[in-house]
């Protein structure tokens, strides 16, 4: 068993920390509390680092660091990495933005019920100066006003049904989602920025970049009606800060709720001088909760990462994903978890990858060829494959690469069919994600299942006989090998096949154990 070395920079949840020290393949070192000259001197040797925004991730940093192959800096923004000296290097770059949603969602929330009803000058006014004046604070109800959205990501579509349950109006603006995204949950999408312009109530949810820095400044702000209330809870600079000052100033903008300044620590920007404003610190991932799940995440990704078989959210691949559909992503990290998962089974030289979409995702497909590649061939080729390479490796060892649109409709909205060649026969991968990201296996070899893409399986098939669930625990138990989940799937042949989910390592020995069980029909072992 090879082991993978881990090095955590930065302190993150304890949670984190114990699913990393969990893996008996993965030996981390906890240098958060080390001075940061210090712990450059401790990088040789690591596969994986975690960050956070405290570590410069530099040119010294990577020299420092020469084995690592990929970073997982836990949380969103990378304003500290490197990205072109990293993508130089060939390391892995990825990113966790989703586990702070719902903490951000709700820190909007908070300040759209600020914005229209003054909470925090009533406070100060109640708290700080015992001054009662009920007189001088009345404000406006969110029930039938209408909310623009700019950005309708994870963030942004959950602050739309918040929103919504508040009775408020909404009308979403994104260049990069279907429009169906939107109508699907009954609200208004317009490419036209003018008719956000339009609304009482505005807030935002992009990324920064080029396209979105000053998406609003003095422009936008004089097409919108007197008495708008803004929120930015996203990032600092997407609203001009010159222009919300001298329209917050003028009342032309009635309250405006802040969360990011373009200067953080922002304890000496202009616009903490005016009234009609409230501001938080940066508190939108500033939850228990959030912290917890973007170590988790981390700590799985930098599991996954190690092993070669997914990097989730990667940012610096040859495939732009900040281009495509958030629906699309889970998909290509699933259809490389699929190629991995049916190499590791159908262990032989592969003679074909063929993957046959369903549905929308279908548009990408190439994309998804080249994900698939990665995974079938990471266990066989390790370093020697990546996402640049992947398909003139595939071409240099004559396995032929086929992808297909199917019109054939599943009980799935999108779908994805992986199928591996080897001289060993084919082996049948179907996976599809329910929700926003959450991934499964839901066919393998004309057996239907559910199952989740990750950790150690066996995967066991049998004659549908009674007594085998229980000849495999004994033999699992006998090992000291602790089961976590066990997925079952019969055919109309007589014949069934558990996915056995289990804490340990398997051995050769015990793989041969079960497989001398007369009921027995084949069984392999998977790590993803």
């Amino acid at each position: 068993m090879s082991i993978n070395k881990v090095i955590v920079c930065d302190t993150i949840h304890q949670k984190g920390i114990e699913q990393l020290e969990s893996e008996n393949d993965i030996e981390v070192f906890n240098a958060a509390k080390l001075p940061k000259d210090e712990l450059l001197e401790h990088l040789g040797g690591f596969d994986i680092a975690i960050t956070r925004s405290s570590t410069p991730v530099n040119k010294l940093f990577l020299e420092k660091a020469s084995s690592l192959k990929a970073l997982v800096r836990a949380g969103v923004g990378v304003d500290n990495v490197d990205m072109q000296e990293c993508s130089k290097r060939g390391i892995i770059v990825m990113n966790v933005p989703t586990a702070n949603t719902i903490a951000a969602v709700e820190m909007t929330m908070a300040h759209l019920l600020a914005s229209a009803r003054s909470f925090t000058n009533a406070n100060n006014d109640l708290k700080l100066k015992r001054v009662w004046k009920r007189e001088s604070w009345y404000g406006i109800e969110l029930c039938e006003k209408k909310l623009g959205i700019i950005g309708f990501g994870n963030i942004g579509s959950r602050v739309a049904k918040r929103a919504k349950a508040f009775g408020m109006d909404v009308v979403a603006y994104d260049p990069y989602i279907k429009p169906k995204k939107a109508i699907d949950m009954g609200v208004k999408y317009t490419e036209n920025l003018d008719d956000i312009l339009a609304c009482d109530f505005i807030t935002i949810h992009t990324p920064k970049n080029n396209e979105t820095i000053n998406i609003i400044s003095d422009s936008e702000i004089d097409k919108m009606k007197n008495g708008v209330r803004l929120v930015n809870c996203a990032r600092g600079g997407l609203y001009n800060e010159d222009a919300l000052y001298k329209n917050v100033k003028s009342g032309k903008i009635a309250y405006l709720g802040m969360d990011v300044f373009v200067k953080e620590p922002a304890v000496n920007d202009k616009l903490l001088d005016l009234e009609n404003i409230s501001v938080t610190p940066h508190l939108g991932a500033n939850t228990h909760e959030s912290q917890e799940k973007i170590a988790t995440q981390a700590a799985s990704q930098a599991i996954s990462a190690a092993r070669g078989s997914s990097y989730p959210n990667a940012l610096n691949l040859p495939i732009d994903e900040s281009k495509v559909p958030s629906f699309v992503k889970p998909y290509l990290e699933l259809v490389q978890k699929m190629g991995s998962f049916a190499s590791q089974v159908n262990k032989a030289s592969i003679d074909t990858i063929k993957i046959v979409a369903e549905g929308d995702i279908s548009e990408y497909l190439e994309s998804m060829l080249t994900f698939a590649i990665v995974g079938a061939l990471k266990g066989s080729m390790g370093e020697h494959i990546n996402y640049v390479n992947a398909e003139f490796v595939a071409k240099e060892k004559n396995i032929k690469t086929i992808t297909e649109v199917t019109n054939i409709s599943s009980a799935f909205k999108n779908s994805i069919d992986l199928y591996l060649s080897t001289d060993k026969g084919v082996t049948e991968v179907k996976g599809t994600v329910f929700g926003d990201d959450v991934q499964r296996i839901v066919r393998f070899d004309g057996f239907n299942l559910d199952i989740e893409p990750k950790g150690k399986m066996v995967i066991f098939k049998n004659t549908d006989v009674p007594g085998v669930i229980g000849d495999i625990g004994t033999i699992l138990s006998r090992n000291g090998i602790n089961i976590a989940d066990f997925r079952l799937g019969r055919d109309n042949k007589n014949h069934a096949l558990s996915v056995i989910l289990v804490d340990n390592n398997i051995s050769k020995e015990v793989l041969q154990e079960l497989g001398k069980l007369a009921t027995c029909l084949g069984v392999s072992y998977a790590v993803i």
